[in-house]
């Protein structure tokens, strides 16, 4: 019977004339349908999302760099501070929400996932579409020492797999320190010379400021449903679970990152996609395991020490190495692609 109730749904035999076993098969033949509609939506909800993410991106830069320039806040410092942190509040959403609802482990993966895919998706695909970086500010003044310096401390305070409540207001402290020692140079450039007075900076208007705080609301909405999305999408297409959550949650939550770097790389605007990447690194780890470390314990997966937090200290030596020069080469972006590559691999074989 369940041979002939297999053919008959998939139409190799005729139905059968019994009115009772015909209602037999319409549900599972409209349970199909929906399925396909449900299927349609979440494209649907992809496309939208994404389209708001890549027009709130837009809003965002221009908005952050008006308000900037009128304060006499260099374009790389803005990308350090407002654009960085702006970019990287899914993460911390996202870290959040996972203590909250008793998985605190993807705390340290997002982390360092999202660390990784900074430097080398994002900085990567920086370079590639411009061709090539030219930095305008020293970067080993004050940025590398303190991106390097948040990188190890990261893997001395993961060594034993465990983060107490003491280490997570030492992340706090840095990053308190680091945005200090940031805009206490805004006002200069790397020979020490004072920026352009006030009279002669833009004028920042509430237009700014209001597309400022839209811009940063529809990136951090768009990306939480392009997560959504994506979810359900490998969900009905019938990819393991595991796959998904690591998948779309590490890649979802940099979509800020990528879309805001490469908006204002196209637009000329490098120094902020540069200091976007810097500085949502060091946001990552002094904040984003610092504040949901105080909410609650936070759970380390034993393998994390095997491969994804040697690989995130390796590319951030590298960046360090790369910008040394003061510029990044469109070779160096493939270099940092096929990186990316390698820690893709490593997620999808580790399941």
């Amino acid at each position: 019977m369940a041979a002939r109730q297999y053919f008959v749904y998939h139409h190799k035999i005729a139905p059968t004339t019994d009115h009772r076993k015909s209602i037999t098969f319409a549900p599972p033949q409209f349970g199909t349908y929906i399925l396909w509609m449900d299927l349609l939506l979440n494209i649907g909800i992809f496309v939208l999302a994404l389209t708001a993410l890549l027009k709130a991106s837009d809003w965002f830069v221009d908005s952050a760099e008006a308000i900037g320039l009128s304060l006499g806040v260099s374009p790389f410092i803005i990308g350090v501070t407002i654009v960085a942190f702006g970019t990287s509040l899914p993460e911390l959403a996202t870290s959040i929400a996972s203590v909250f609802s008793g998985e605190s482990e993807i705390v340290v993966g997002n982390v360092i996932g999202s660390n990784i895919t900074n430097i080398a998706l994002v900085l990567g695909l920086a370079a590639i579409v411009v061709k090539r970086i030219d930095l305008d500010y020293n970067l080993w003044h004050i940025d590398i020492p303190f991106l390097w310096g948040s990188a190890f401390m990261l893997w001395f305070v993961l060594r034993d797999f465990h983060v107490s409540t003491f280490e997570c207001l030492l992340f706090l402290a840095s990053i308190v320190i680091f945005l200090s020692y940031s805009f206490k140079n805004k006002g200069e450039d790397e020979d020490g010379v004072e920026e352009e007075p006030a009279e002669d900076r833009p004028k920042a208007t509430t237009r700014h400021y209001a597309f400022l705080l839209l811009g940063g609301i529809l990136v951090w909405l768009g990306a939480h449903y392009t997560i959504y999305a994506i979810q359900e999408i490998s969900t009905y297409l019938g990819i393991a679970p595991k796959l998904i959550a690591l998948s779309a949650v590490a890649i979802g939550t940099s979509l800020p990152e990528v879309i805001v770097s490469l908006s204002a790389a196209r637009r000329g605007k490098a120094s902020i996609a540069v200091g976007n990447v810097l500085g949502s690194n060091i946001f990552n780890t002094f904040v984003v395991m610092g504040i949901p470390g105080l909410i609650g314990q936070l759970d380390i997966p034993e393998d994390i020490n095997d491969f994804f937090l040697p690989l995130m200290l390796v590319m951030t030596v590298l960046f360090g190495v790369i910008v040394n020069n003061r510029k990044i080469t469109r070779t160096e972006g493939f270099i940092l692609i096929l990186f990316y590559l390698l820690f893709l691999y490593q997620i999808f074989t580790a399941i």
